[in-house]
């Protein structure tokens, strides 16, 4: 029996508690079953935009560095736009994934990872299709808080780090360990061994730490 990890995404907060978990969820499962795969983990990346770069991504990555230290090469997705998108960084995704002989595979597209020039064409039109649609709905999304926003006056979208209960203190932190002379890496390290929670996700990451301190 293979070994694989399952990943999955949703893009709003508001999806966290929806159907999208457990949809991926149970696909992904049943692909597993039906092929002799055994899951070995599951990670979920909880209201994250598919057009954010991996490293950005505190689940995926996470993911990578399991791939990259136990020996699990594969990992399952129920469908493309699950992995990205955007197109660019749906192919910079795929082209780690082959660099270092890791397996990707989508329940509901085949032969995701095949380098013959006609499924590469295919698998990047279904990623141009997805950075479509998403571009799309987030015009939507702009012209509807700019609706509500000459009505009301007001449309506030994601708060700062440093908003909520909690969060002040970690942001002091890190600013603390920033005047130490830290780097980036070692301040998520640092908070990381102080049992300290990022907002989403379930670790820091140097990239996530240096959004946050770069902020006016």
């Amino acid at each position: 029996m293979r070994k694989a990890f399952g990943y999955l995404r949703v893009s709003g907060r508001g999806q966290v508690e929806g159907d999208g978990f457990p949809r991926q969820f149970a696909a992904i499962t049943a692909f597993a079953a039906a092929n002799d795969f055994r899951l070995i983990n599951i990670f979920r990346e909880e209201g994250v935009s598919g057009s954010a770069e991996s490293l950005d991504r505190p689940a995926f990555a996470e993911m990578l560095s399991a791939l990259y230290s136990n020996g699990v090469k594969t990992v399952i997705i129920e469908r493309l736009d699950r992995l990205a998108r955007d197109l660019m960084v749906q192919e910079r995704i795929i082209a780690e994934f082959q660099k270092n002989g890791f397996d990707l595979i989508s329940v509901t597209e085949p032969d995701l990872m095949a380098t013959d020039s006609q499924r590469v064409f295919f698998r990047q039109i279904m990623g141009a299709v997805a950075q479509l649609d998403k571009g799309n709905i987030v015009a939507k999304l702009r012209g509807a808080r700019m609706r509500k926003r000459a009505t009301t006056g007001r449309c506030e979208g994601a708060k700062p780090y440093g908003y909520y209960p909690g969060e002040n203190a970690i942001l002091e932190r890190m600013r603390a360990l920033r005047t130490q002379g830290m780097g980036f890496d070692r301040i998520a390290t640092a908070l990381n061994a102080e049992g300290y929670k990022p907002r989403r996700g379930i670790r820091w990451y140097g990239i996530g730490v240096n959004k946050i301190l770069g902020r006016k």
